[in-house]
Order: C-alpha cells, then sequence, then structure tokens
C-alpha cells in the first residue's frame, strides 16, 4: 500500500498557525516533516506549535513584506539546513457589496494574498535555482478563481493572480526541477475565517443545502491531498489547480448565492452587521 512520506522535508506554510493552514501542518507532521509555520500573530503560532510539538517551529513574518520574506526564509535555511516546499495559504477574506468597498480594504487583500504568494514564491525559487535543488510551491486558491466571485471582489480578484502565478511559474521553473502546484478548497469550515463568510445561520442553512454532498469538507480530506502534492508520489504533478469541492462548483460560484435569496438591502445590513461583530473578537 502506498504511503504520503514526508520524512527530513522542511515545509513552510504561511497562515499556519490556524484555520486550513494549521489542518495542513497536522497532516504534514504526521507524515514525517519538519513544518514552519508563520504569520504576523506570534502568540497565537507559539500556541500552535506547542501544541503540535516539536516538528513545528514558528517563525514570525509579514508576507506583505519583501524585507520580513527574505529574513524568515534566510532563518529557515539557516536554522533547518534545508527548504523543500512552501505553502501560499495566508489569506484575507470579507463579504462587502462591492460599491461600499474602499481602496484601502481592497488593497489589504491583495498584499496579503497575491503579494505574499509571490514574495514566498520569489524567494524561493530563486533560492532552489542557484542551488541545484528541487521544490515544490503549493498554493491556496478558490473555486471561483475562473468565474470570479459576488460579494468577494478583493477575494476573487487576488486569488485569480494567484491562479496566474501558479500556472506561469510551473512553466517556466519546470527545467529546474519545481514543481508549483495549487490547490482549491470549497467548503471547509474553520475557526475564525468561516464565521466572516456567513453573514448568519440563516444563510449557512440556505448554503448548506445547496451542496451536491449534502456536508462540508473535512480537515483530514484537505490535509490528505497537500501532503500527497509535496510527497515523492508526484513527481511529475505541476501546473495543475485541483479543486476539493465536492464539486459544489459546477453549480456556480460560492458566494453568488446570497444575491438570489433576499435583497440588496438586507444583505449589506447583514455584511455590516458581521464586519460589526468580527472587530469586537
Amino acid at each position: 500500500m502506498l504511503t504520503i512520506d514526508l520524512t527530513n522535508k522542511v515545509i513552510v506554510v504561511t497562515g499556519g498557525g490556524t484555520g486550513l493552514g494549521r489542518v495542513m501542518t497536522e497532516h504534514f507532521i504526521r507524515c514525517g516533516a519538519q513544518v514552519v509555520i508563520c504569520g504576523r500573530r506570534e502568540t497565537v503560532l507559539r500556541e500552535t506549535a506547542q501544541a503540535l510539538g516539536p516538528a513545528v517551529h514558528a517563525y514570525s513574518c509579514d508576507v506583505r513584506e519583501w524585507e520580513s520574506v527574505d529574513n524568515l526564509l534566510s532563518r529557515v535555511v539557516k536554522d533547518l539546513g534545508r527548504l523543500d516546499a512552501i505553502v501560499n495559504n495566508a489569506a484575507g477574506n470579507f463579504l462587502a457589496a462591492s460599491e461600499t468597498l474602499s481602496s484601502r480594504a481592497f488593497r489589504a487583500v491583495v498584499d496579503i494574498v497575491l503579494m505574499g504568494t509571490f514574495h514566498m514564491s520569489r524567494w524561493a525559487g530563486a533560492y532552489w535555482i542557484e542551488n541545484r535543488q528541487p521544490g515544490h510551491i503549493l498554493n491556496i486558491v478558490t473555486t471561483y478563481t475562473d468565474t470570479g466571485c459576488a460579494f468577494v471582489l478583493p477575494s476573487a480578484s487576488a486569488k485569480a493572480g494567484v491562479q496566474a502565478l501558479t500556472l506561469s511559474l510551473a512553466y517556466e521553473w519546470a527545467p529546474y526541477g519545481i514543481r508549483v502546484n495549487a490547490i482549491a478548497p470549497g467548503p471547509f469550515p474553520t475557526e475564525g475565517a468561516w464565521s466572516r463568510l456567513m453573514p448568519g445561520r440563516d444563510f449557512e442553512e440556505q448554503y448548506k443545502k445547496r451542496l451536491p454532498t449534502q456536508r462540508y469538507g473535512r480537515p483530514e480530506e484537505l490535509g490528505a491531498l497537500a501532503a500527497f502534492l509535496l510527497s515523492d508520489l508526484a513527481p511529475y504533478l505541476t501546473g495543475a489547480i485541483i479543486p476539493i469541492d465536492g464539486a459544489e462548483r459546477l453549480q456556480g460560484a460560492m458566494f453568488n448565492y446570497l444575491a438570489q435569496i433576499t435583497d440588496r438591502d438586507t444583505l449589506k445590513a447583514a455584511f455590516a452587521a458581521l464586519k460589526a461583530a468580527t472587530r469586537k473578537e
């Protein structure tokens, strides 16, 4: 029976302290990897590393800033002796009517998602090429990068850019033995991010009824896919955008349903209440 073996691999996961980043980190260490989790909230990173054990290393980093990424990855190579893979998972998202968006709000998401992915990928790719080493970049996109999606314009735009980056680098860096792939998760409820994307219980019930599988994704399903892609079981797999959503995307973009179940003023009020609740957390 084939098993996923990540023994001795050093994997960096941005946004690895919470949510899907933590889910993937847990799976990677079960497969034998050393995992560096990074983000801006040092307390959360330390708590996660302590909870998951000595195979997890917490480093602070702001992926929006090139200097911060340079410092992070230089330290990883110095401290752990190698770098095998980057998982670009750090993200930001929120629900908003696009006509109410400020430039600052739009830029906040694009800087984390698109610029952060570029900074991490650029550093790692140059390092592997210079040192004649193989490597793997795994990006986390969404199921609506091809279609766009209502009410999450910054995320849809930034993730579409990440998808283009994934495909561009996969081709350009293939001769160097660098694989670049992306996972497009559907609904995987996690603490924090999920609560910011569901305006209320009624909306969530409507959403779940639309799912072909009548259930949400399970953390271990996403973790297993990510680990497989980073393993030596997939040496010829590069330039792939792999959805894991129980076929949800086939009925339309994830949040378009909101426009179909209520009027725009009700939606705006729900978004405002959600934003206010998030600020209190």
